[in-house]
């Protein structure tokens, strides 16, 4: 058998360099750069479907034989506060009945615990953890 032949491929053309010229004041005039304008602060506007309430935590894994949720808490919670679990195909609304730490039940946990919160339907991890404002 012959060998065979190879396929030629063709190049992109290279990209005119006008793009990369820098302007040039006209003769006999200097070109002064402009003084950087200091930036306006961001106004939050609450847009449909936004959450108006504070950042209890972050669900971290789902237990779907038990529908119990593990939370990494960045604000205290106490057994019977309201909660707005909030992600990607989740929105659950509950009051909270059941906490616990190392299989131990609590009433209270503190900011940073890691807890295990039982809920009524399934969570995934990631979700945000609410606590409507009032």
């Amino acid at each position: 058998m012959p060998p065979k032949k190879k396929k030629t491929t063709r190049r992109k053309p290279a990209r005119k360099a006008s793009s990369l010229k820098k302007k040039r004041a006209p003769a006999g005039k200097i070109l002064k750069k402009k003084a950087p304008q200091p930036r306006k602060a961001k106004q939050a506007k609450a847009k449909a479907g936004q959450i108006k309430a504070a950042v209890i935590g972050k669900v971290t894994h789902y237990f779907p034989h038990v529908n119990a949720a593990v939370l990494k808490l960045k604000l205290p919670l106490k057994a019977g506060d309201t909660i707005h679990i909030k992600g990607h195909t989740t929105d659950l609304k509950e009051t909270v009945t059941s906490m616990q730490i190392n299989r131990v039940p609590i009433t209270e946990a503190k900011k940073g615990d890691e807890i295990g919160l039982l809920v009524a339907s399934r969570v995934r991890a990631g979700d945000m953890v609410y606590k409507p404002s009032k």
